[in-house]
C-alpha cells in the first residue's frame, strides 16, 4: 500500500480549527442530540441598581436582555422603568432585592453614587453574578484587587462603563 503524506500548513491548521470551533459553538441549538444543552445566545437576567440618569443610559442599551429588577432608593426612578419593563420587580434596597432574586439574577448593572460600587459589585460576584459597573469601581487599588480576585474565583465577567470606550 502507497502511504502519503499530507503536509499542514499553518494557514490550513488555523482554518480548520476555526471552523471546527465554530461549529460547536453553534451545534447545541441545532444538533438533535443536544437540544436541552443552553443556547449560548440565550438572554440574561439583568438587575439594574441606581437607575438616575447614567443607569437609565445604561439600562437603555440593556433593552435585549431580560430586565429582572430594578433597584433605586428613589421610587420615581422605578417607577419610570417600570412602565418599560412590567416584568421587572422594583426595589429600594438593594439588600433584599439579593436576597429575593439570588437564584433569578444572571447578572447586575450598578449605577449608584460612587461610594457604592465596589461594595456592591464585590457582593454581586461573590454571589456568581455578571457585574457591569460605571466607573469609578473603586477608591483604592486594594479595592479594586479584591474585586479582581473575586471575579477570577467566581468566574464572573465584569466590565466597567467608561463611555468612550463601552459601545461597539
Amino acid at each position: 500500500m502507497k502511504q502519503t503524506h499530507r503536509r499542514i500548513t499553518r494557514r490550513n491548521f488555523l482554518a480548520r480549527t476555526t471552523a471546527s470551533l465554530a461549529t460547536l459553538s453553534v451545534a447545541p441549538g441545532f444538533v438533535p442530540g443536544l437540544r436541552g444543552a443552553e443556547s449560548p445566545n440565550s438572554k440574561l437576567n439583568i438587575a439594574a441598581i441606581g437607575l438616575a440618569n447614567q443607569g437609565g443610559s445604561d439600562l437603555q442599551g440593556m433593552t435585549r436582555e431580560n430586565i429582572v429588577a430594578l433597584c433605586d432608593v428613589d421610587t420615581r426612578y422605578t417607577a419610570k422603568y417600570a412602565t418599560q419593563f412590567p416584568q421587572a420587580k422594583q426595589y429600594r434596597d438593594f439588600r433584599k432585592m439579593f436576597d429575593e432574586m439570588e437564584k433569578e439574577i444572571d447578572a447586575v448593572l450598578i449605577a449608584t453614587p460612587d461610594h457604592w460600587h465596589a461594595a456592591l459589585a464585590m457582593r454581586a460576584m461573590k454571589m456568581g453574578k455578571h457585574v457591569y459597573c460605571e466607573k469609578p469601581l473603586a477608591h483604592s487599588i486594594y479595592e479594586v484587587r479584591a474585586l479582581m480576585d473575586t471575579a477570577r474565583e467566581q468566574k464572573v465577567t465584569t466590565q466597567l462603563g467608561n463611555q468612550g470606550h463601552s459601545f461597539d
